[in-house]
């Protein structure tokens, strides 16, 4: 007869009464929200990254907080929610809404303003928040020990270690001071390569342009031991197959030009006759310096899209029994407390009739707002329904995607990709074509990337508030104030970015983004498929071929979803992920093999040193990033660096072999870490 394991007990019980959703919580939380949000705003402009906010932030409640403000661990868990809803909805906007500048013949540029920026990203924030919040019980609670939330559980970590100080706190701070250490000698000093890589020239007679790469941060490394061997090997599965498989079939089969005109499709190069591009494209040579880069924008970006497309529908086919019995439990639970019947605090989540009504809300604002484009009620209507249909099965796919990998690894331009690619049709099959829809098409894009992202920042912040005893009202309230707050500031924030500079308008350039000052890598795919899609220009061929393969992988028993992620993201991404993965198989395996059995894994000395490495790691990208933005701070740090020295002196092999011992050693840290008992 099997036995239910033993009920969940969060840190704080539900029958404790404690200050929680206070006015200086908030306002902290909102302050770091517009803080990080400008941070992403930058990266993603410059580079098309983002960086997670939520566990710099909770190590800087715990720190700052405690400290100064006197908080508790339910006030630094509503610090932690309130600020981590400005860097999702920044990466959201980000990601798309500059493509309005890159439409045909310029009809998207009246909708790059300040208003239409703020509007759409506090609509798509609040439809992220208010889906998620009938599917908490699902997704949280009923799938607690299925679905890790990386760094949710992390999260929780950091300030349950904070409030018991100790050797739970020396932990989680072990880690990170190991790895600011680790990132100031790589993001600052450049002593560690940022990616180190081995690769076959295109011309090697058996395995032409295969490619293996890892960006060897210290909070990939955590992320993986924190997500455990399984779920990153699936994950890097995908890479391999893309890297090592379909490359180098591809750079056999297909020749430069064809790769070429193919990236000439896609926005990626301006014509045959000019240099440049992804992979360095060469006119003279017909071929690129690095062909594996070109085959992945033109060829296996697409094929991922597919399969991350056909994951999500496939994991929301086997959601659904959950998804309706969290909608019937949560229609319950109105009628519970309108008969007066006690809920627990901790099980206590705003009505399901604020997310009913709310929804209804933000579709009639899409209607009547001037922001939406649309040449009539009509047009304005299906954009409404769209958003609303796509964002309630996106929001629930990356939900779980993120419970499975984290946020910093979620695929939301992929999920962003699939909305543009199902809005189009929709439109083609309405008689809605041509350029002057190309605005609203993308709204639906970016409102669905935007909800996404904040989806699953807000499921990461409530698998936190489950671990640490928080009321879920709370919670939710306090993202809606993060999400308000942190558009206003995001909006500006790219409006300045946007403002051109003296060289920039010599050269006749309106607008910074755009530009090698701010390229908007994202951005500008996003509006290259949105033109080929309504011009009937687009290559579902590599869309199906991904959907198959992820069709194939689920009747295998395997996870399509986390495999199509691992497809469509670089495999420099998953392959570190994985290495943490190995670390904590091998930790398994040695305390099995010992007969150590740990109480409480997510506690245990590997996880919070863990947690420490991905904290360290995220708070060095956000200063790095935030640095950044001075042109002459920018300037200094660049005269720091050691790579030319290390370069000269060991070659640039040599150098990135350095770069992977060193990274090998912060591994074997985390392995003697995780093995030494208290």
């Amino acid at each position: 007869m099997e036995t239910k394991p033993p009920a969940f007990k969060p840190y704080v019980a539900d029958n404790t009464t404690t200050a929680e959703f206070t006015f200086k919580a908030v306002v902290t939380g909102a302050l770091f929200g517009v803080l990080f949000g400008a941070a992403t705003v930058y990266l993603s402009l410059k580079a098309g990254l983002s960086v997670s906010a939520s566990i710099p932030i909770a190590v800087l409640a715990i720190s700052l907080g405690r400290r100064f403000l006197k908080t508790t661990i339910l006030e630094n868990n509503i610090i932690q929610t309130t600020g981590s809803a400005g860097e999702s909805i920044a990466s959201g906007v980000v990601f798309t809404l500059p493509g309005f500048l890159f439409l045909t013949d310029g009809v998207g540029d009246d909708f790059f303003n300040y208003w239409t920026i703020l509007t759409l990203a506090i609509l798509g924030g609040l439809l992220g928040t208010l889906m998620m919040i009938p599917l908490r019980r699902a997704l949280i609670v009923e799938e607690h020990g299925k679905l890790p939330y990386p760094e949710g559980t992390a999260c929780g970590s950091v300030l349950i270690a904070g409030e018991r100080g100790g050797d739970f706190a020396k932990m989680a701070y072990r880690g990170l001071g190991v790895a600011l250490l680790y990132a100031v000698l790589q993001k600052v000093l450049h002593v560690i390569a940022e990616a180190p890589v081995w690769a076959t020239n295109q011309v090697n007679r058996y395995f032409p342009s295969a490619q293996v790469s890892g960006e060897i941060t210290p909070e990939y490394l955590g992320v993986g031991y924190i997500i455990g061997f399984r779920i990153s090997a699936v994950l890097v599965g995908g890479g391999i197959l893309a890297w090592l498989a379909l490359i180098p079939l591809l750079a056999t089969l297909v020749p430069g030009d064809t790769i070429a005109l193919q990236l000439i499709k896609l926005g990626y190069l301006t014509n045959l006759q000019t240099a440049g591009g992804p992979g360095g494209w060469n006119p003279e040579t017909h071929g690129f310096s690095d062909t594996a880069a070109a085959i992945y924008r033109a060829y296996i970006r697409q094929i991922g899209a597919g399969a991350v497309t056909a994951g999500g529908f496939m994991t929301l086919l086997k959601t659904i029994p959950t998804i309706v019995s969290s909608f019937r439990d949560s229609f319950k639970k109105v009628d519970v407390a309108a008969e007066g019947t006690q809920v627990r605090r901790t099980e206590q989540d705003l009505s399901i009739r604020i997310v009913v009504i709310g929804s209804l809300i933000l579709a009639a604002l899409m209607v009547i707002l001037p922001q939406i484009p649309g040449d009539s009620v009509l047009t304005k209507l299906l954009i409404a329904i769209l958003v609303v249909v796509f964002g309630f099965f996106f929001v629930t796919v990356a939900s779980r995607i993120v419970g499975l990998i984290g946020s910093s690894s979620s695929p939301v331009s992929g999920m962003t990709i699939a909305t543009i690619m199902g809005t189009a049709l929709v439109f083609i099959g309405a008689g809605l074509t041509g350029r002057i829809y190309e605005p609203a098409v993308l709204v639906v894009g970016g409102m669905i990337c935007i909800a996404a992202a904040t989806a699953g920042a807000t499921s990461q912040d409530l698998k936190t508030g489950y671990l640490v005893g928080a009321t879920p009202k709370y919670q939710q309230m306090a993202l809606f104030v993060g999400v308000i707050v942190s558009s206003l500031a995001i909006g500006a924030t790219i409006k300045i970015l946007d403002i051109p500079t003296p060289d920039l308008v010599a050269q006749g350039i309106t607008h910074a983004i755009g530009s090698d000052r701010f390229p908007a890598p994202q951005g500008t795919l996003m509006a290259t498929l949105i033109k080929g899609l309504l011009s009937f220009n687009l290559d579902w061929q590599f869309v199906l071929v991904g959907a198959f393969m992820s069709f194939v992988v689920e009747i295998c028993g395997i996870s399509a979803l986390a495999f199509a992620v691992g497809l469509y993201l670089p495999l420099a991404t998953t392959l570190p992920i994985f290495a943490g993965g190995c670390v904590k198989a091998l930790v398994d395996w040695n305390f099995k093999r010992k007969g150590i059995v740990e109480e409480d894994a997510d506690l245990g000395r590997g996880s919070l040193f863990s947690t420490g490495l991905v904290a360290g790691g995220a708070l060095a990208g956000v200063v790095v990033a935030l640095l950044s933005v001075n042109e002459s701070v920018y300037n200094f740090l660049s005269r720091l660096t050691l790579e030319p020295v290390l370069e000269s002196a060991l070659g640039v092999e040599g150098y990135q072999l350095l770069g992977a011992l060193l990274f090998l050693g912060l591994a074997v840290i985390l392995y003697r870490v995780a093995m030494k008992r208290n």
